[in-house]
């Protein structure tokens, strides 16, 4: 099909709902201002990729992400491509009160805006009395805890209707609704917003550290909705159509010479490095915070959703892995403010080229390790007052991108 003749989103989505081609999609009521569409979880028992990921699948190969007998069938990433294009598009507003995501044939519910870009309606009553608390009422007071905390979601372009293009699979995996923080702008004690379903985060920054054998080599605090990449040196020129149009932030791995160390680790140091060229990538998404290695050094971490605590666990090259998850703090945040449990953990760390955790040795007297530090968890526990450090109370202030030492 000739590029300039492709429907939008909004075009696309009521053909397919008027096709009648795929169970569960329709409409909501009569005068067709909302549309029902399948939400089925692939971990389901009676999950089948073929019914329950068609419409997701459709959308990519419209899309041209998708080629049938070329690409490898990623139901998980269809589906997260067509969410975030109708998070994104400012056609549609998800109804979250008439969503079934419960039951056998789960659905969400979407209603589709009015073409003369008038506001969305307001949320009902009901919904409003559930998700406003003020930040004034005590954290162990009743009704405080029954709900969890919704960091306000905005798009950072707002006149874009579809997802942001790319060009290449390999980034595909990590490309989530682009969010950014949404500012009080009526009073300085804004109100704390809590919501129990519809999770989302809008702060997607992290900051990074990297130590060489336990000395600091660089701190920086990303920016960037589309996370980093830490590599060895920088994508180079007439890579693009590797790295697509990303906009995710590219750090170096600073010279051995930067610190002072043993000429024979100094050595052991810049081997290693020639095999981190093209590193890892890091970025928090809606749902938690992501990895994925594309350097031939291996490359070991520890953090909340590690297998092991006691034993290296080893990231596979080019497979995104889940460092942590975002409900899953945020239970365990409740739990802690409600006396049952310590205060979560959020910190993550990565080891380059050598086995991570290590009994036998420190890591202080490991090459090269990068902490990690996902910023909204620690606003969060600020929020709570749950004893976060200094250092990471400056990073999350601090209005620029870090500096390298």
């Amino acid at each position: 099909m000739d590029e300039g003749a492709k429907l939008h989103l909004k075009e696309w989505l009521i053909t397919q709902i008027e096709s009648g081609r795929y169970e569960g999609l329709c409409w909501e009521d009569d005068s067709k201002s909302m549309f029902r569409i399948p939400w089925k979880h692939a971990a389901k028992k009676d999950y089948k990729q073929t019914e329950d990921a068609a419409l997701f699948k459709a959308w990519a190969v419209y899309k041209g992400k998708y080629r049938e007998g070329r690409d490898k069938a990623d139901p998980t990433m269809w589906k997260t491509r067509l969410r975030c294009a109708l998070n994104k598009s400012t056609d549609f507003q998800e109804v979250p009160e008439r969503n079934q995501l419960d039951i056998t044939e789960p659905y969400k519910v979407y209603r589709i805006q009015q073409d003369n870009g008038q506001a969305r309606p307001p949320d009902s009553p009901k919904i409003k009395d559930q998700v406003i608390i003020q930040a004034k009422g005590s954290p162990k007071s009743p009704g405080f805890l029954d709900n969890l905390l919704h960091f306000q979601r905005e798009s950072f372009q707002t006149n874009k209707e579809e997802e942001k293009p790319l060009t290449d699979d390999l980034l595909r995996e990590h490309m989530y609704c682009e969010l950014t923080v949404k500012k009080p702008q009526d009073q300085v004690s804004a109100p704390i917003t809590f919501l129990s379903s519809a999770l989302s985060i809008s702060d997607f920054r992290m900051q990074v550290m990297l130590l060489y054998q336990g000395q600091r080599v660089m701190k920086v605090t990303t920016k960037s909705p589309d996370g980093c990449f830490i590599l060895q040196g920088r994508v180079p020129l007439g890579n693009e159509r590797i790295y697509g149009p990303c906009t995710a932030q590219q750090f170096s791995f600073p010279s051995p010479g930067s610190v002072s160390l043993p000429s024979c680790m100094a050595e052991a140091m810049n081997r290693l490095l020639c095999h981190l060229e093209r590193g890892v990538l890091l970025w928090v998404a809606p749902d938690g915070v992501f990895i994925k290695r594309f350097c031939q050094g291996r490359v070991y971490w520890s953090g909340p959703m590690a297998q092991h605590t006691d034993r290296p666990n080893k990231l596979e090259r080019e497979k995104t892995f889940k460092l942590l998850d975002i409900p899953t703090f945020i239970s365990e945040l409740q739990s802690c403010l409600q006396g049952k449990g310590p205060t979560p953990s959020y910190e993550i760390e990565l080891c380059f080229g050598e086995e991570y955790p290590d009994p036998n040795v420190p890591k202080t007297r490991k090459l090269i390790v990068a902490q990690v530090v996902p910023l909204f968890a620690v606003e969060l526990l600020q929020r709570f007052n749950l004893g976060e450090s200094e250092e990471k109370r400056s990073a999350l202030s601090s209005n620029t991108e870090g500096e390298k030492i």
